[in-house]
């Protein structure tokens, strides 16, 4: 009976806190179901991208048959947040190719040592998800001398990258509850990026 009472009274004990979670709590706890599931769904990601069996929404209708990512910009919703942008490889060239530099901003997840096996894509701001992931949460000036360098504003838009797609939408997701309101994923991200010859800055 004394189990009993001490189970019931440790049930009502956690409930609060579970409620009442700080934010810096929070941006942990989805980071961490980020890696949980990137770890996880890793060579899931590889089969499906080597299978062309296998159909995407992002695949429109008249480029299924070469399976190619569509150029228009299709959405990407999670469960309580607004949807993102989602760009293809074509878009995400094109704004890479610009001459004159761009108002939006992108960003690879990655960390420090896979950039420096792979390089990254021309103009990409490195602000790693996994050993960063309140990166967006942080004042601007903890940032900066975090980074060495200056966090694109609130009503910037910015686009997010990873190795295979997981990282990136995490992270969209985590800047999104930090108040960035056009938050833009490239689901293909650098495998996508490397298969197809996009230029690479190393």
């Amino acid at each position: 009976m004394a189990s009993r009472r001490a189970a019931a009274s440790l049930v009502k004990a956690t409930a609060p806190l579970a409620r009442t979670a700080t934010p810096a709590a929070r941006v942990r706890v989805t980071a961490q179901s980020a890696l949980r599931q990137y770890h996880n769904h890793t060579p899931l990601i590889r089969r499906q991208q080597q299978s062309s069996a296998l159909s995407s929404p992002l695949i429109s209708k008249a480029a299924a048959g070469s399976s190619r990512l569509a150029t228009a910009r299709a959405y990407s919703t999670d469960a309580e947040a607004k949807p993102h942008k989602i760009w293809d490889f074509e878009a995400l060239q094109q704004l890479t190719a610009a001459p004159s530099p761009s108002s939006i901003t992108i960003i690879d997840v990655r960390e420090p040592h896979e950039l420096q096996s792979t390089g990254r894509i021309p103009g990409a701001l490195n602000i790693p998800l996994t050993s960063a992931p309140d990166s967006f949460h942080i004042t601007p000036e903890e940032f900066e001398d975090r980074f060495g360098f200056p966090r694109p504003g609130p009503d910037a838009e910015v686009v997010f990258y990873c190795r295979a797609g997981v990282r990136s939408r995490a992270a969209a997701g985590l800047a999104r509850d930090a108040g960035w309101e056009k938050v833009g994923e490239y689901p293909g991200s650098w495998l996508d990026w490397a298969e197809r010859g996009g230029k690479v800055q190393r």
